[in-house]
């Protein structure tokens, strides 16, 4: 098992990131909480890592602190829920945001993120109240501004965005209308993802 990992990030787009160890690129998933930390592409970094093996592929997913790979893996465990829909939680809301939607029977925000319904919603609410209560993990996701790396060659920062709303869960047509929405010139693809995603949970 792959539980941490210490390298130079070498490529970058949300969700997906490659980290350079020791000569090996790894690839990774991350929620957009992550992304909006991490350092620019050249610099070192140490994320939390969860490997999920499947059928037809091993996929490798980095969280900037154990306790954001701590709810990743309790959302896991929700009937119904896969580690895309966990994903795109953790970029939709911080942990804190997620807390209180449980304990307030908060469905109207759940149902704003991608893939979540009503029914899913509620048994969300249902399932993690027990192991929030029981000491799970509740991510506080660092409020400072993100980074401004760009991301790769011969990508736009809005393209990167609309790619990585849909990589989350989103539908084309919806991801463009949410990117559009967002003044998003001098802006990095992570600051236009995080106010995209923001004006959708206070919407």
């Amino acid at each position: 098992m792959i539980g941490r990992l210490r390298g130079e990030i070498v490529f970058k787009q949300p969700p997906q990131l490659v980290l350079d160890v020791h000569g090996v690129g790894y690839e990774l998933e991350a929620p957009m909480s992550t992304f909006y930390d991490l350092p620019g592409v050249g610099q070192q970094v140490a994320l939390f890592t969860h490997l999920m093996v499947r059928d037809d592929a091993h996929v490798l997913y980095g969280f900037g602190k154990d306790a954001e790979r701590n709810l990743f893996r309790s959302l896991l465990k929700v009937n119904g829920v896969g580690a895309k829909m966990a994903l795109a939680i953790l970029s939709g809301m911080s942990g804190n945001e997620f807390a209180r939607c449980v304990q307030e029977n908060d469905t109207a925000s759940l149902v704003r993120l991608p893939g979540i319904g009503k029914k899913t919603a509620e048994r969300l609410i249902i399932e993690m109240r027990d192991r929030l209560d029981g000491g799970d993990a509740v991510v506080v996701v660092d409020n400072r501004s993100p980074g401004t790396a760009r991301g790769a060659r011969g990508h736009t920062p809005v393209a990167d965005a609309v790619g990585a709303l849909v990589a989350l869960g989103y539908k084309p047509q919806e991801a463009s209308r949410m990117v559009r929405a967002v003044d998003a010139a001098e802006l990095s693809s992570e600051e236009i993802i995080r106010a995209a995603l923001k004006a959708v949970a206070v919407g």
